[in-house]
């Protein structure tokens, strides 16, 4: 069975209760010792897991659509060109490098500091008005998976909640500390720069070829990819699977069950 095939199979598949289960056993195997074979090629180290580095929101937390809707909600008021699909293009992005990019898109020039200001809080006070706090499917299961297999967990996420470490406390205890997250205030340049990726790095303590990143967005797999490390992309948004593999993505799934399902061959021995 080709790739392609695969992955039509994963999405027809997707409501059958047995789904992952048989996604894990049956499917992917040969799949994931095939990209640890070409990260071993392509980086000269082998994968040894001993942290794992999530993205936020559309991997912890089902909370993409909101953040779209409230970014196009918070454009249109201000007249800058942009789609909802395209806020899921830009996710990772620092909030005043997406304001930026619209400005440039529409007006030809960056935002000045009072309009990235003004625009980022209302587009923040919208996202909390429509969000409903979700946790992503699948995700404490990946979580749980992660801390069983002795893995660090940290988050790396291009947010800038002030009430993230509370959120994270809340909907998944004794998981994260604020000392493993990394934040929009850590850094001085967002995905798909991989500073974010690196300092997560240096905060595990651990080399690139000692982690694994888990990121549904293109920008953010490009994060990882560049940092270095094995990097997921989970599928979880309306973009293509294409959109996210031609990123370089060392792993593709469709969901956070899939990837919890598929855990222990994604961990064990390369």
């Amino acid at each position: 069975m080709h790739g392609t095939d695969c992955i039509f199979l994963l999405r027809k598949r997707a409501c059958d209760p047995c789904f992952f289960y048989l996604f894990a056993r049956e499917m992917t195997e040969e799949m994931v010792e095939k990209a640890k074979a070409d990260y071993l090629l392509t980086r000269g180290k082998r994968l040894v897991p001993k942290a794992v580095l999530f993205d936020m929101d559309g991997v912890l937390y089902d909370s993409m659509r909101f953040h779209a809707k409230a970014w196009k909600e918070v454009a249109d008021r201000y007249h800058l060109a942009a789609s909802e699909k395209d806020f899921y293009m830009y996710e990772g992005r620092t909030g005043a490098s997406t304001i930026d990019i619209l400005f440039q898109h529409t007006f030809g020039r960056n935002a000045t500091e009072e309009e990235r200001e003004r625009i980022y809080k209302e587009k923040t006070e919208r996202f909390r008005e429509l969000n409903d706090g979700e946790a992503m499917p699948g995700a404490a299961d990946v979580l749980d998976k992660a801390k069983m297999s002795g893995l660090k967990c940290l988050v790396v996420t291009g947010s800038g909640q002030k009430s993230l470490i509370d959120k994270l406390e809340r909907t998944y205890p004794g998981c994260f500390s604020p000392e493993m997250t990394v934040t929009a205030f850590d850094v001085k340049r967002g995905k798909p720069d991989p500073e974010p990726y690196l300092m997560g790095l240096a905060k595990a303590g651990v080399e690139p070829n000692e982690a694994i990143v888990v990121e549904n967005a293109p920008l953010g797999v490009r994060a990882g990819v560049a940092a270095g490390i094995f990097t997921i992309a989970v599928n979880t948004g309306p973009l293509s699977d294409d959109t996210l593999k031609a990123e370089g993505a060392d792993l593709l799934f469709p969901s956070m069950q899939a990837l919890a399902a598929a855990w222990d061959m994604v961990v064990g021995a390369g």
